[in-house]
């Protein structure tokens, strides 16, 4: 496994939301909920679709495209038409830092 490669800033996610960011050339989708911040591949395994894009509710983000839902802490796809898991990224913080594991 690669190292830990920074995301982002902590003051860069409010609780509650979501938003992509690129590290090693990947799209990764970051979410922010409980005060814990997740990462999944920011790519819908229905269609592709821009899940960093999509709402967040709780542990869950729906795709924009046809709504499918995947579990941000897990990748598990949770609602049609999904039934594959989306990749998901362990992630740490070091001080204001949110760091990646690719």
């Amino acid at each position: 496994m690669s190292g830990w490669v920074k995301a982002a800033q902590t003051s860069d996610l409010p609780e509650g939301s979501i938003k992509v960011v690129e590290a090693k050339g990947r799209r990764i989708a970051l979410a922010r909920n409980g005060g814990a911040f997740y990462a999944i591949e920011d790519l819908c395994t229905h269609d592709g679709g821009p899940l960093g894009e999509g709402t967040l509710e709780g542990e869950e983000v729906e795709c924009p495209r046809h709504g499918a839902r995947f579990n941000v802490k897990t990748g598990e796809a949770i609602t049609l038409p999904a039934v594959v898991p989306v990749k998901t990224f362990p992630v740490k913080v070091d001080g204001n830092d949110v760091l990646i594991q690719i």
